[in-house]
């Protein structure tokens, strides 16, 4: 039996003298794909940046196929888990082409010239998320949806074997973002690559994801199969508020609505 991919173990971290995450206890094998829940500043995206290394120092041990995350260079952590930040309308004076070669950085030198696995790695990208044809855009010119295609092309032209991904469809209408789901999905499924979402969308987590993990001031209040969160006592743990549950007309398949207030 192989060594989980990320083992994370009573792990806590504190920001600016205060406490965020909280004793998490988590294994992911190859392949999984996992998301996140829980309301704001349960601490999602800071657990995103301490397993990409963004924020350190934290108790506890976080590690990478079998190896402390401390013990990564900078650049050989990049080759094993890139990272997809919520989007923030930010202006990127790059094409397309450039921002996705940017994901190659792990591979590039300062003096080394762009080789023929680079060009590939970004082409085989585009590609996939069907940026290709906006490839000599600049990022300023596309809409939110197009943009956010273009930032997980660049996360997939790093070659990384981990995706984290925070909010990958927030703010996009109906089709882009099932279009992004599409596109994970098919990563998860034909390349093996372990994926993790933090997402506000219980029903999509529910779908996509072979195990939620909820969060709630920093702890973990639930872990396990995605479709045993859809229960009005789990929900009610960690949103403290009640909902509705109606059954798909077409599937039968469980989903979760807000409780009216008239």
């Amino acid at each position: 039996m192989t060594d989980p991919i990320i083992r994370i173990c009573d792990y806590s971290f504190c920001l600016g003298g205060k406490a965020i995450l909280q004793h998490i206890s988590l294994t992911l094998e190859r392949g999984e794909y996992l998301s996140i829940i829980g309301p704001n500043g349960a601490g999602k995206t800071t657990l995103l940046k301490c397993l990409d290394g963004i924020y350190q120092k934290g108790s506890g041990a976080i590690e990478i196929k079998g190896r402390p995350l401390e013990g990564y260079s900078r650049r050989d952590l990049a080759k094993l888990v890139s990272y997809v930040p919520q989007a923030d309308g930010g202006s990127f004076p790059f094409t397309v082409k450039e921002f996705v070669l940017m994901g190659r950085y792990p591979y590039l030198s300062p003096f080394s010239s762009v080789r023929r696995q680079d060009k590939e790695a970004v082409f085989s990208a585009l590609d996939l998320t069907g940026t290709a044809e906006l490839g000599d855009r600049y990022l300023d010119t596309l809409s939110g949806g197009e943009r956010q295609k273009v930032f997980i092309s660049a996360a997939l032209a790093q070659g990384a074997e981990i995706i984290l991904l925070d909010e990958p469809t927030a703010f996009l209408d109906p089709k882009h973002e099932e279009a992004i789901y599409r596109i994970l999905g098919r990563v998860n499924r034909d390349s093996d690559a372990t994926v993790i979402s933090v997402t506000h969308d219980i029903n999509h987590a529910v779908l996509v994801s072979r195990r939620i993990l909820a969060l709630k001031g920093g702890r973990v209040v639930f872990c396990g199969p995605s479709g045993d969160v859809i229960q009005q006592g789990v929900l009610q743990e960690i949103y403290e508020k009640s909902f509705q549950f109606l059954r798909h007309p077409e599937t039968g398949r469980p989903f979760v609505v807000p409780e009216l207030i008239l």
